[in-house]
């Protein structure tokens, strides 16, 4: 089971050691295949004067001591085609952000490196059309057939973050997840799934769904999971009232196991 966890966004290095420090026991799991996630750059928070993190320079420094300290893989988005170089010399995974899940220079920048090319489903794409975000990565690596086999075999994944639905909310249609499972392995984003956008200048959420989601999400079948993580969410600079606390992480991953191990057994 893949799992990518951290904070939305770095905040200081205190503070990603610090969260770093508390997953450590998920990258000794065995039956886990962990990725430690944050970003060094919001560039799409809502309002001017929100926190968007140290800068790519900065963000890659941090990067290299939590590989260096932990060993750990990680994760983090690019949002223009200039980052993906350097940010590729560093991370294993490059994320594209939902919102540009379908800027064609992006993901032919992010299919050039040797990282492993994670595109987030845009709130507004029928789940069906992301075969054509993937299929832009796998051509530019040399892939002519776009299925879950060759997409695992090429390192793109593709993943779930809910649908706009009217103003201010997003909804999962779970549906999505087998449908685009057909060509790309599939993480299921719980936290950025009870996101409540346009809350004033900023985005909202309830927390207090992810579990359901993701439970909701083992059950029908996806290769991993992701949860943006804090200490203390109510003082997280980013997507705080999105994220689970990092002690309420363990027991969801104990019954997110547990209903993985009944769907693969049925």
């Amino acid at each position: 089971m893949i799992l990518i966890a951290g904070p939305c966004v770095i905040e200081s290095r205190e503070s990603v050691m610090r969260i770093a420090e508390a997953l450590k026991k998920y990258d000794e799991d065995g039956s886990i295949d962990f990725y430690f996630k944050a970003s060094f750059d919001k560039a799409n928070r809502t309002s001017l004067k929100s926190y968007r993190g140290p800068g790519l320079e900065e963000g890659m420094k941090i990067f290299e001591e939590v590989k260096a300290l932990f060993g750990y893989r990680t994760l983090t988005d690019v949002h223009e085609s200039w980052q993906v170089p350097e940010a590729a010399k560093t991370v294993d995974v490059l994320q594209i952000p939902a919102f540009l899940c379908r800027q064609t220079d992006l993901l032919v920048a992010a299919a050039k490196t040797d990282s492993i090319v994670n595109i987030k489903k845009g709130q507004f794409m029928v789940p069906a059309d992301m075969y054509y975000s993937v299929q832009k990565v796998l051509k530019t690596r040399g892939f002519e057939s776009v299925d879950y086999e060759t997409s695992r075999k090429a390192g793109v994944w593709l993943t779930e973050r809910g649908s706009t639905f009217g103003y201010g909310n997003l909804v999962v249609d779970m549906r999505s997840l087998p449908i685009m499972r057909k060509f790309a392995p599939v993480i299921f984003d719980a936290t950025h799934s009870v996101q409540m956008p346009g809350q004033g200048g900023k985005t909202g959420g309830d927390s207090s769904f992810v579990p359901y989601l993701a439970r909701a999400a083992a059950a029908v079948g996806v290769d991993g999971f992701f949860f943006e993580t804090h200490f203390d969410p109510s003082k997280a600079l980013s997507d705080g009232p999105n994220m689970i606390k990092l002690e309420n992480l363990d027991r969801l991953l104990i019954q997110i196991k547990a209903i993985r191990e009944i769907v693969e057994n049925e």
